[in-house]
């Protein structure tokens, strides 16, 4: 995790309606043999499937959800640098592991939902999972970069989350950051995914944060079995 901004490094992939319409919304048509990953439980350093754009197409693909990697002597590993989230405030910063990729190489990363956990001096106090609404589904504003093994040839892909600062809202759920939630109502998406657009100013209100949808945040006990410990309630969209 970085720094003192961070984001619990779960998402929720689940095969909803909500995700297979965003991606439709997307030009992304899902087929068995599109290879997305659907799971309820994705860890980081997990693969993940995106939606990029390469030469005006959009595309999904498979990622490690960890900007950052290393070659080993057969591929690639994860770096010691723990780079899942890329924090806002480094985008702009030139030596910065998301420089470049925030203005030649953005994505979405689509899910139905993300986890968060509490820290009180360096311990978890409590855990929630934050989902979209029946029939909707979140677009998570990401980064990806592309690795070649000079070695083996082996080509990688791999990415993080943006994270901003935390909401008013969520305050009580994560005080320190939350994930870049693309709104949907707009061009945003097609902008966000726009390879010629390199002057990221456009995108500086989409910096501050902002619940662009209804949040379902729900108690759980741990992320691995998710289980809730009371009951849901609603996160109103701004």
């Amino acid at each position: 995790m970085f720094g003192s901004v961070k984001m619990c490094g779960r998402l929720n992939v689940i095969d909803d309606p909500g995700v297979r319409d965003l991606c439709d919304q997307l030009g992304i048509s899902l087929w068995p043999e599109q290879g997305q990953i659907f799971s309820r439980f994705i860890r980081a350093a997990q693969p993940v499937s995106l939606i990029r754009q390469l030469q005006g197409k959009r595309c999904m693909q498979n990622a490690i959800w960890w900007l950052l990697l290393e070659p080993t002597i057969e591929g690639f590993k994860p770096s010691r640098f723990a780079s899942f989230n890329t924090r806002y405030d480094k985008l702009d910063v030139p030596r910065s592991a998301g420089f470049h990729a925030y203005r030649h190489s953005r994505c979405i990363i689509p899910v139905k939902g993300f986890g968060e956990t509490e820290y009180q001096n360096g311990k978890p106090v409590h855990y929630h999972d934050l989902e979209a609404e029946a029939g909707q589904a979140l677009a998570l504003g990401g980064l990806c970069r592309e690795w070649h093994h000079h070695s083996t040839g082996q080509h990688m892909l791999s990415c993080s989350v943006i994270t901003l600062t935390s909401h008013p809202k969520l305050v009580n759920i994560h005080g320190k950051s939350m994930p870049l939630i693309l709104p949907q109502q707009d061009d945003t998406l097609s902008l966000w995914l726009d390879e010629s657009i390199t002057n990221t100013e456009i995108f500086n209100d989409l910096l501050a944060p902002k619940i662009p949808a209804n949040l379902i945040a729900t108690p759980i006990d741990k992320p691995a079995s998710h289980q809730p410990v009371a009951g849901p309630f609603v996160i109103e969209a701004d």
